[in-house]
């Protein structure tokens, strides 16, 4: 199940740095994830300083 970003989401990025294969990309007022892309790994999660990103 691919991860999703909440509305907690500060636009820090760092969430972004840490993605094994690019799958995040800067929306609009947040960061988001490309489902399809998601390997489920969790990096992105363990990163995000406000805890907004979540397994769908």
């Amino acid at each position: 199940m691919a991860y999703v970003i909440g509305d907690a989401c500060l636009s820090c990025g760092a969430c972004a740095d840490q993605c094994p294969v690019g799958a995040i990309s800067e929306g609009d007022g947040k960061y988001v994830i490309d489902a399809d892309a998601c390997l489920s790994c969790g990096a992105c999660a363990d990163q995000c300083p406000a805890g907004a990103i979540e397994q769908e």
